[in-house]
């Protein structure tokens, strides 16, 4: 599987970013997708992902502020970010989790940079 993501960019606080992830080669058995993100001296985190099911997960503090969704047709994920921090600057990976006869994998996008500051 490969996944390119695209979308970021500099932001003012306050502002909006929508980062698509386009996934392709061998997508069956696609089932969560979502983001990741890593600041400057920080691990990465996950910030969002939604399973094949719909079911989504998003880290406290972007609750009320990220959507994640899918195109399952195009195997796309998408995240729009509203009202944007300086906290949420970060480069932003694009991950995908495979299942194949009972095995799992981890796909891992390029990264995005978001930069939010005035």
């Amino acid at each position: 599987v490969q996944l390119q993501a695209s979308g970021g960019g500099l932001v003012q606080p306050g502002g909006s970013l929508r980062l698509s992830c386009a996934a392709s080669g061998s997508t069956f058995g696609i089932r969560a997708m979502g983001w990741y993100r890593q600041a400057p001296g920080k691990q990465r985190e996950l910030v969002a992902d939604m399973t094949s099911s719909d079911v989504t997960d998003y880290v406290d503090s972007v609750k009320g502020r990220f959507t994640i969704s899918r195109d399952n047709d195009k195997n796309m994920v998408y995240l729009q970010m509203n009202s944007l921090k300086p906290e949420d600057t970060a480069v932003y990976y694009c991950h995908v989790v495979r299942k194949v006869f009972s095995r799992e994998r981890e796909y891992w996008g390029q990264g995005t940079q978001v930069t939010v500051s005035s």
